[in-house]
């Protein structure tokens, strides 16, 4: 769903900030906490980071449906409003992912939105369980399959999935043997459950909220399961909320996204002022693509040494680094320098940490776990052989990725919970946020979560590409729109266009 670079395997693998794991508490503990406690603050206002930040831990339920059972631990932050009298509540900032950090997002961007909603809220966000500061768990996994590449099933050079498959088996079996009853429940109605104990924590009878991309669902989930408890709710950048595949629906609307958004940067590599900086890929921007393409293709062919030892630049290497690009314009350049370098004989490329380095084992397990959890994936091999050589005929920049077998195929546990079916039913309370060209959550999911929100919502759609849009593109229209309803609850009387 805001994974920057490092994307998480659906929407974007975020590796997380801190890698602290702590240890499950014992059931002894979670019998003297189950009644949500108030948060213990302390101040852990960091170098360049808002002033004011302060910290705290929340215990939880492993298994909210047996509460004096054994406990894991979240860590929280937030920022109080420095006005208390024009304190509204609490507005609840949920990151993107599966596995992004809402701590290091308050970190990055709370200072941002304290301007903007003139302190009218306490800014709370929280690492949800298997990210960050909070509780992990781990799968055991090597090295070589938590390369974003390889933990993201590209498909072979040749469109096989035989390697994928493989490995999606050994991971699941890593995971069954050796993640245990947290990696188990690490889920999103698990972390919806964690936000409303959060909520009770906090001392509020309602929250506001703003989700961005997979943090967009999970705000979606919580208003449809707690709408009383819900007072202003924006989505921004929200995938397709069907209840039958969820995760696998957002995997496969990649393909769509990167088509979408790709001329956005052909433009611009094609733009003569690239010229000066050496990053111009082509005289015209239709030329691009096919330039691109056969870039791919030849690295597929003969992979190119890179500036790390041992790490090639591959045909999927280079594909991965596109669709990362395509999530903001400032990532433009490093894509077009990458293109150029593969295409200079004597030149090394110099690849982007997030697909020169493997992921953490925490980072690749939790991510993995909440995607295979939420809902059951097919199992046919044969199928996904068939839906990845569709896929690469009809979307050739993504090669097939986005049809290609995950380990959810082989998960060796049925979800817990039902994927919850969003629908019309509660308070119109809610300010969708989208891009027109969203790389990784295209605009169709959104205009269908939209309609099954009905008039419950509205859409602000903004003109242009990438992903994220509050507060991350410089659109003043869409980023008006967000603030005049966090502030003051207006929407738009219906949905709305806001030009580039």
């Amino acid at each position: 769903m805001k994974i920057r670079t490092r994307r998480a395997l659906v929407l974007a693998l975020s590796v997380s900030a801190a890698a602290t794991t702590l240890t499950v508490l014992p059931g002894p503990v979670a019998a003297a906490a189950a009644s949500s406690p108030a948060l213990d603050w302390r101040s852990c206002a960091r170098p360049g980071g808002p002033a004011g930040q302060q910290c705290a831990e929340l215990t939880v339920p492993v298994d909210h449906r047996s509460p004096d059972g054994p406990r894991l631990t979240l860590a929280v932050s937030r920022l109080p409003s420095e006005r208390p009298e024009a304190r509204r509540g609490t507005l609840l900032v949920l990151p993107g992912g599966p596995g992004g950090s809402g701590t290091a997002k308050l970190t990055r961007q709370g200072e941002a939105l304290r301007r903007e909603t003139g302190a009218a809220y306490d800014l709370v966000s929280f690492d949800p369980r298997g990210v960050g500061a909070s509780t992990r768990a781990s799968c055991g996994l090597p090295e070589a399959d938590r390369q974003l590449v390889t933990l993201r099933p590209w498909p072979a050079p040749n469109g096989g999935i035989a390697e994928n498959v493989a490995r999606s088996r050994r991971t699941a079996e890593a995971c069954a043997r050796n993640g245990g009853a947290v990696l188990r429940s690490f889920s999103t109605a698990n972390q919806v459950r964690d936000i409303d104990s959060l909520r009770q924590a906090l001392g509020e009878t309602k929250l506001s909220a703003y989700g961005v991309s997979y943090g967009a669902y999970v705000g979606a989930v919580y208003a449809q399961r707690y709408p009383e408890r819900v007072d202003r709710l924006v989505l921004d950048s929200s995938g397709d909320p069907d209840p039958r595949r969820v995760e696998r629906a957002w995997l496969a609307n990649m393909a769509r996204g990167a088509e979408d958004r790709f001329p956005d940067f052909a433009a611009w590599t094609a733009d003569p002022a690239r010229e000066a900086e050496g990053l111009r890929l082509a005289r015209r921007p239709e030329d691009v693509r096919p330039l691109f393409l056969s870039v791919a293709a030849e690295l597929d062919r003969h992979p190119k040494a890179s500036t790390t030892p041992g790490v090639p630049l591959t045909g999927n290497r280079l594909r991965q680094v596109m669709h990362n690009a395509l999530y903001d314009d400032a990532a433009f350049p490093r894509l077009a320098r990458l293109v150029r370098a593969a295409r200079v004989p004597r030149a090394t490329p110099v690849l982007p940490p997030e697909v020169a380095l493997p992921l953490s084992d925490e980072d690749a397990s939790g991510t993995t776990a909440v995607i295979c959890n939420d809902v059951r994936w097919p199992r046919s091999v044969a199928a996904y052989e068939r839906a990845v050589a569709a896929n690469r005929a009809r979307y050739p920049l993504t090669a097939g990725l986005p049809a290609s077998i995950p380990p959810c195929a082989f998960w060796k546990d049925a979800p817990a919970d039902r994927p919850t079916r969003i629908t019309d039913r509660g308070p119109s309370n809610i300010l969708m946020i989208q891009n027109r060209r969203d790389p990784t959550t295209p605009h169709v999911g959104a205009v269908r979560m939209r309609q099954a929100l009905g008039d419950r919502a509205r859409l602000v759609t903004v003109e242009r590409g990438g992903h994220g849009v509050y507060l991350g593109t410089g659109n003043a229209c869409g980023d008006r729109a967000v603030t005049r309803f966090l502030t003051t609850g207006e929407r738009p009387a219906r949905d709305i266009s806001c030009p580039d």
